[in-house]
């Protein structure tokens, strides 16, 4: 995953999630891909 990725994911992970950055900083790429998902597909049920 490139930086970019990682920094948007990281974004919206804080905006839908709430999580701190400070703890999302030391996630693998493979942790924060995992909570990206699960918010993303929740975020979209909840739009549709």
């Amino acid at each position: 995953m490139s930086r970019q990725e990682r920094k948007n994911m990281v974004e919206f992970i804080e905006k839908v999630k709430g999580y701190d950055k400070a703890i999302l900083m030391y996630m693998t790429d493979a942790d924060i891909e995992h909570i990206y998902n699960t918010a993303y597909y929740h975020f979209e049920e909840i739009v549709e």
